[in-house]
């Protein structure tokens, strides 16, 4: 089951805007081979949607607590999706 496919939607809460977050997520993202984009909320949060292999997802969900130098992750809500094998690369959204 190691190469089991896993789809998630992330909302990342803190302060995590303003700090490079997305450009994070992304370089992260990529350096794990999942597909999916990040962008910023109204509401300061930032939101991603991830997909990849699973251990390589379950990765990025346990970076997104830490964040990239200057953010401070206080939650991370995780809804799983069901794969739909239709992103491709890991872009920002404006």
């Amino acid at each position: 089951m190691a190469d089991r496919r896993r789809e998630v939607l992330t909302r990342v809460y803190g302060d995590v805007q303003g700090v490079g977050f997305r450009a994070w997520a992304r370089d992260q993202a990529t350096s794990l081979g999942l597909a999916g984009w990040v962008r910023n909320e109204a509401d300061g949060s930032v939101t991603a949607q991830i997909a990849g292999l699973d251990e390589a997802v379950s990765t990025m969900i346990e970076r997104l607590w830490k964040g990239p130098v200057g953010a401070s992750v206080s939650r991370v809500d995780v809804d799983e999706l069901a794969v739909q094998h239709a992103l491709i690369g890991f872009r920002i959204i404006a």
